[in-house]
């Protein structure tokens, strides 16, 4: 199905949406229709993707009824599948980032098109960062909060970054987004960073298959969070991992407790699994003792430096 040549009777930022996926290679009527429901819908969807939507309960409950769980199910190992595999985590999907590359992707004064990012955002699809009035921000009460009975405060974390998707949510979401300066999105991301959480770039298919948000994520809300943890490859590390220096760890713990990824251990020391770590920073500014350090780790994907990639860009010709 084609888009239609006339959509004079749609909201500004809809008609947007449909005006950039038609300038979008490989873009099709029914890719734009999924990001119009994911969109437009994000509470339902998000809802029922974490199973607290009262839809996703109730086919639980039946799933569970058809097929019982085996008894021995809780010891049997998570089986994590690579990226690429085929699931959701390769069409939807997270990169981590540092509380510093993260203020830069809200402070952008320029319009930006890096398309070839496999590098950096190693999913079959989804990786580019095409950013279109970057200046444009909203700030949305986060889907995956708002789903959960207690969740974690504050809602408004999630940062709608750029056109058409900055205007589609403050259009169809009043009540729920607001827009925000740049400043301001700083000023939560270092907000979210001091209450421990961690910044996702996220990237989706139906989203024109590029960046357009940054989530501020705890382990305990976090769909995609839970979603890495039952071993669904929804996120990718920042490229670098923290690493501690035993002469000034005090073994006070404070890095393990602040740890969203459970990656660090303590005993007479700070011990953190490389493999685990996620390279978000967290644990090195909780550390009173000035421990640890996040150091770039060659076997993960290079981290998304939006300076570095410009020059890079730039440099290729």
């Amino acid at each position: 199905m084609r888009f239609p040549s006339s959509f004079s009777f749609l909201r500004p930022g809809t008609k947007a949406f449909i005006q950039e996926a038609r300038r979008t290679p490989g873009y099709g009527f029914f890719d734009w229709l999924h990001g119009y429901v994911y969109s437009r819908w994000p509470y339902t969807y998000i809802g029922i993707a974490v199973g607290e939507h009262p839809l996703a309960k109730a086919a639980l409950r039946l799933w569970r009824a058809l097929r019982p769980t085996p008894a021995d199910a809780s010891d049997r190992p998570v089986m994590r599948k690579p990226i690429g595999a085929g699931t959701i985590g390769d069409v939807y999907h997270g990169k981590v980032v540092t509380l510093e590359a993260a203020t830069r992707l809200v402070s952008v004064q320029q319009e930006i098109s890096l398309t070839d990012l496999e590098h950096v955002i190693p999913y079959p699809v989804a990786r580019d960062i095409v950013l279109r009035h970057p200046d444009h921000i909203a700030v949305l009460e986060c889907p995956c909060r708002a789903s959960r009975p207690n969740p974690c405060l504050p809602l408004d974390v999630c940062l709608i970054v750029g056109e058409p998707f900055a205007s589609f949510v403050l259009e169809h979401h009043p009540r729920r987004a607001r827009a925000i300066t740049s400043a301001e999105a700083a000023e939560i991301l270092a907000a979210e960073h001091a209450r421990g959480h961690v910044h996702h770039a996220f990237f989706k298919d139906a989203m024109l298959g590029r960046f357009y948000a940054i989530c501020n994520c705890c382990s305990c809300c976090c769909g995609a969070m839970q979603a890495h943890r039952s071993g669904i490859p929804m996120l990718n590390a920042s490229g670098y991992t923290a690493r501690v220096d035993v002469t000034r760890c005090a073994a006070c713990g404070t890095c393990a407790e602040g740890c969203q990824f459970a990656a660090i251990t303590v005993d007479e020391h700070a011990r953190v699994d490389e493999d685990a770590c996620m390279g978000c920073g967290v644990c090195v500014s909780r550390c009173p003792q000035a421990a640890l350090t996040l150091v770039r780790d060659t076997r993960k994907a290079a981290p998304l430096e939006l300076d570095a990639l410009m020059q890079a860009a730039a440099a290729a010709g």
